[in-house]
């Protein structure tokens, strides 16, 4: 089956990105700084596992601009930690993004504590 478009994802691309996901938390949190606190909330594979999305959170969110920052300066860090730990042919391409939909979550868990 081809996936396109917005299709569901494939259990290949899910089982990639936990994967990717469960390494980029090992390597953010051993490379972090700890002026703040990066979590990896999820990612996303492309249907030809060449680009994944890895999607992070940031407390304290004041802290968000410069974790991200430092997050994607060590993007080629962390796809050589990838290419020794990963058994697939390929390593994807990696983007890193805030999670709005985390942040959107909290928001709304916020404004219904508010009531």
């Amino acid at each position: 089956m081809i996936n396109q478009g917005n299709a569901l994802p494939t259990g290949r691309q899910e089982k990639v990105a936990n994967h990717l996901k469960e390494l980029t938390a090992e390597f953010l949190g051993r490379e972090n700084n700890r002026t703040s606190l990066i979590t990896v909330t999820g990612a996303s594979c492309s249907p030809d596992l060449k680009r994944a999305t890895i999607f992070i959170t940031v407390f304290p969110t004041e802290k968000e601009k410069p974790a991200l920052e430092f997050a994607k300066r060590k993007r080629p860090e962390l796809r050589e930690f990838l290419k020794k730990i990963m058994t697939t042919k390929n390593i994807p391409f990696i983007d890193i993004a805030i999670d709005l939909g985390e942040k959107h979550r909290q928001k709304i868990d916020e404004l219904l504590r508010e009531k």
